[in-house]
């Protein structure tokens, strides 16, 4: 992939002067928000249910689909290194298309992470009942659900800096016992539970591959924080690349490990934790279970972090009140966004209904990729600038692709689903059309 071509920072510009955001976090912390913001809860349940939609033929149904995904994540890596500026799709399709369409996507890409942050805050509370039963109900579900919610809302108040170095210590802290496991596991391969590896049944392929193409998700609000990363335009493509391999081996090595070593993998409900436990014993289940939970806050943590980048980036824009981009005075953080966040998602988590808050935040995800896949053929017709850019090889093959990948996955989502996106969407663009007719002249 060449390195050619240079592009103006100012291409679709939505900071003002003495607005902008510090540019603190270096390479290796945006690697870790990468990193952090695709392995979640997913890893943990994912063997399962792809062994139970296609058998040991997961095997290979789970590289296959980080592959998949690749096609629309490299997308987001050329369209990452034109712009330096927070709100990742919402400034790609700005630029690209307008301002109507910036806003509708930059819009469902912020209540995605709004839907995001209150189901992985229900699921936490579910994921601990396992070592805690007192947190399965009541008072106790409240605390912990509310308690790391609240926690990492007031971190990312205080600094970017602290909010990402938080999100490098949950990393840490989810990837240790996923390497524990697997460095077990690889020792204690049963060659006969792989029979059957190379026949993919049909009648469950696409349920599955819908499933697996959700589980890589979470790149996309690698370049959400953009305005605060000391070089955007180089370090979210490498962060982004570098991802993309370092997960697809990981998610592979998984499904091995647990296809090779548990009886009835499709029927367990903690497929990690039950490998562990099998390889290891007890302990070894209960290291699992921790490490779900702490893999669960640290999802929480990045979109905390990245999800009001989104909203700072529309009002910057001015297609929202710019009031809610106002930046704290002591720590230069978006705090309204980030405290908005918190405020939409604690009643969303608290509710219950993270079964379909889970639906809609995959819905917005949709949405976010294919605004940005769709994108990219029409940025490159901009003149460059100033600053390299990566071109994607094949011309318009790679977009195109992606974009059929995005709506072979909308397809798949039932009408209820599509029907609440389709409010929420409405409810946005209805916002954002009063605020254009009351705004200033001179800001329009």
């Amino acid at each position: 992939m060449a390195q050619v071509g240079t592009v103006a920072s100012g291409a679709g510009a939505i900071a003002r002067p003495g607005e902008a955001l510090p540019r603190v976090l270096s390479r290796w912390a945006v690697l870790a928000l990468a990193l952090n913001g695709v392995v979640g809860s997913g890893v943990y349940l994912l063997p399962a249910a792809a062994a139970a939609h296609l058998g040991s033929a997961s095997v290979w149904a789970v590289p296959l689909a980080g592959i998949t995904v690749a096609l629309v994540q490299l997308c987001f890596v050329e369209a990452g290194s034109r712009f330096d500026q927070p709100g990742a799709a919402y400034v790609y399709t700005r630029a690209a298309f307008g301002e109507a369409t910036g806003f509708a996507v930059g819009w469902m890409s912020f209540l995605g992470r709004v839907t995001a942050v209150a189901t992985l805050s229900a699921g936490f509370a579910q994921a601990l009942g396992y070592l805690v039963p007192a947190a399965r109900e009541g008072p106790g579900r409240a605390l912990c659900v509310g308690l790391p919610l609240v926690a990492l809302v007031a971190i990312n108040v205080r600094g970017v800096r602290l909010g990402a170095g938080t999100v490098a210590v949950l990393l840490a802290a989810k990837l240790i016992p996923l390497g524990v496991v697997i460095a077990a596991g690889l020792l204690a391969l049963q060659p006969e539970r792989f029979e059957g590896a190379f026949r993919f049944p049909t009648a469950g392929l696409a349920k599955a591959g819908l499933l697996l193409l959700f589980a890589y998700g979470g790149f996309e609000n690698t370049a959400a924080p953009a305005g605060e990363y000391r070089d955007a335009r180089r370090d979210v493509p490498f962060a982004l690349m570098f991802q993309i391999l370092a997960v697809t081996i990981l998610y592979a090595a998984v499904q091995i490990v647990a296809v090779g070593t548990l009886p009835d993998l499709a029927a367990s409900k903690t497929p990690l934790a039950d490998v562990a436990g099998r390889l290891i014993g007890p302990r070894g289940g209960a290291l699992l279970t921790v490490g779900a939970a702490l893999s669960i806050v640290g999802t929480i943590a990045s979109s905390i972090l990245a999800g009001p980048r989104y909203l700072y980036a529309i009002s910057a824009g001015n297609a929202l009140p710019p009031a809610l981009a106002r930046l704290h005075p002591r720590w230069r953080t978006p705090w309204v966004g980030i405290a908005l966040l918190g405020a939409l998602a604690l009643p969303l988590a608290l509710s219950g209904t993270f079964v379909q808050l889970a639906a809609l935040s995959a819905g917005t995800r949709l949405i976010t990729y294919l605004g940005t896949a769709a994108a990219v053929p029409f940025l490159r017709r901009q003149v460059p600038v100033g600053g390299s850019v990566v071109l994607l090889p094949g011309g318009p093959a790679i977009p195109i692709a992606a974009v059929a990948v995005c709506l072979l996955l909308l397809s798949g989502i039932s009408g209820r689903d599509l029907a609440s996106i389709a409010g929420a969407l409405v409810a946005g663009l209805l916002g954002h059309g009063l605020w254009r007719l009351r705004r200033p002249a001179q800001a329009a």
